[in-house]
């Protein structure tokens, strides 16, 4: 089991998956003025749960995967080994020949084999399964357990570490695949349920809700989690959540837990995505994503009011990547992303499940919000590059060696400094940034409530550009009388968008 940190010190531990699907099934309502749905009968919904069971596990594989042994040296180094420092003082005297011939013909020792267990699902009757793809990362024999009990050494398998998907392909005739159902209408509230092997106990079922949609905790480049409380654990990983039609709507990934076990939270891969990626993989062994080459963040509520538009509305361009589609269609920093293909855009995770799957070379009409203005552009897309990644964590950057000039900012709590060549080197800055660094700012201040810190960079204030003092004193004084300052600010990942409240 692949565990990770995440936030508030859980444990976000790599388990298993089972596919997300929900609809209403054995719902009645009373006849009352509120109009509050509720179930028929216990009985009817212990029925949809054991129909949906029954169905579905003939669909369900149990996958162990095996790694080979290989050599490895002893934790205790002998003398006489090939790398000890000390072999050319034993190996000529002759009082240790014996001694050194006897180690010799010791076998080496071998490193045992590394074996894991997870689960995964018939997609197709000819043999292809959906999984994790850290369920089968660095497996040199993946076996594939079908629920009849016969065994199979899968021949082909493809992965996706960005989406963590993996398709694997068994020999085997005539099985029965689990049907796909639509993510996209999964809502929070909604029955589920969760087939797996945790522990590698056996088959097993459990039973929730839909807690929450959209959920990126930080496991893996693509994310746009479902969040469920069935119960997900070791082992469940590459299993399906199903929806009360006995659809997969989600591949069951990950769980956020202090004990590495069950804690209430799990996470699953929308299906919609997942089988995207599987098709990818299918038809070119490897996924070909689009992208635009921009940094953004979302729209909270202090940017909100800044931008004049509404929380959750669009994505905001925190940087344009030279070369990029972005570049080329003239994309700027500030530009907020409202509507890209015909689909409205309500967050980073959503644009970027938007863009991967355009189609490369075709052009797509984008319109933006551009200092109070609607823009519309045209974005030819290019193929994702395989260096192409997404920066997790934000680390405050070492504090800059204080030089003059600098001038201090009473207005916002903060002192500042031209960026020299020097500087920017000293910082690890590219050679291409601009701004005025932060050298300091006043513990309990706003500034330091919005998160700013010494060694970043202010590269905007408001609508104007900053890369000398000027500029910046500039921007301060047509943000004058306003309630507050919005800064573009960066540092080592990367550049964002704050606001800080005078």
């Amino acid at each position: 089991m692949k565990a990770l940190t995440g936030n508030r010190n859980w444990m976000f531990a790599i388990i298993g998956s089972a596919c997300l699907v929900g609809a209403a099934v054995g719902v009645a309502q009373k006849d009352t003025s509120t109009d509050v749905p509720t179930a028929a009968t216990v009985q009817d919904l212990s029925n949809v749960f054991r129909n949906i069971s029954r169905r579905a596990m003939p669909a369900i594989v149990m996958i162990e995967t095996v790694s080979k042994t290989s050599e490895v040296a002893d934790s205790n180094v002998s003398p006489f080994d090939e790398n000890s420092p000390f072999k050319d003082l034993f190996q000529n005297d002759p009082r240790f020949k014996d001694m050194m011939k006897q180690h010799q013909n010791q076998p080496k020792r071998r490193a045992p084999r590394r074996m894991g267990t997870g689960s995964g699902f018939v997609i197709n009757k000819s043999g292809l399964i959906m999984t994790n793809s850290h369920v089968v990362n660095g497996a040199d024999v993946v076996k594939v357990t079908l629920n009849d009990g016969r065994i199979f050494t899968a021949s082909d398998i493809r992965m996706d570490p960005r989406s963590d998907v993996a398709v694997i392909k068994i020999d085997a005739p005539d099985l029965t695949a689990l049907p796909m159902g639509d993510s996209s209408k999964m809502e929070m509230g909604d029955w589920v349920l969760a087939i797996g092997n945790p522990f590698g106990i056996g088959m097993s079922v459990t039973n929730g809700i839909i807690s929450a949609k959209g959920r990126g905790p930080g496991i893996n480049d693509r994310e746009d989690y479902l969040q469920t409380d069935a119960a997900i654990n070791p082992g469940n990983s590459g299993g399906p959540l199903l929806n009360l039609r006995g659809e997969v709507i989600g591949v069951n990934t990950a769980i956020s837990s202090r004990s590495g076990g069950y804690d209430g939270v799990g996470f699953a891969i929308p299906v919609n995505m997942a089988r995207w990626v599987s098709g990818q993989l299918i038809d070119h062994g490897q996924v070909k994503r689009s992208f635009l080459g921009v940094g953004i963040q979302p729209i909270s509520n202090e940017l909100a009011q800044s931008f004049d538009i509404k929380v959750g509305q669009g994505a905001i361009i925190t940087q344009v990547m030279e070369g990029s589609p972005a570049n080329a269609a003239g994309l700027e920093t500030g530009d907020i992303i409202l509507n890209f293909a015909n689909k409205d855009v309500s967050g980073p995770r959503n644009l970027q499940g938007i863009v991967e799957q355009l189609v490369v070379g075709k052009s797509y009409m984008m319109e933006i919000l551009r200092d109070g203005k609607h823009v519309n552009k045209n974005i030819t897309m290019k193929e994702m590059p395989k260096s192409f990644s997404v920066a997790k964590d934000e680390k405050p950057l070492e504090s800059a060696k204080k030089a003059k000039p600098k001038t201090s900012v009473n207005e916002l709590k903060i002192e500042v400094q031209p960026l020299t060549e020097e500087l920017a080197n000293q910082l690890g800055y590219s050679d291409h940034v601009k701004g005025v660094v932060i050298t300091s700012v006043e513990p309990g201040s706003a500034a330091e409530e919005a998160g700013l810190m010494k060694g970043m960079l202010i590269e905007k204030i408001g609508t104007t550009e900053v890369s000398s003092m000027d500029q910046f004193n500039q921007g301060l004084k047509e943000a004058k009388g306003k309630d507050n300052v919005l800064l573009l600010v960066r540092n080592h990942s990367g550049a964002r968008f704050v606001v800080v409240q005078k």
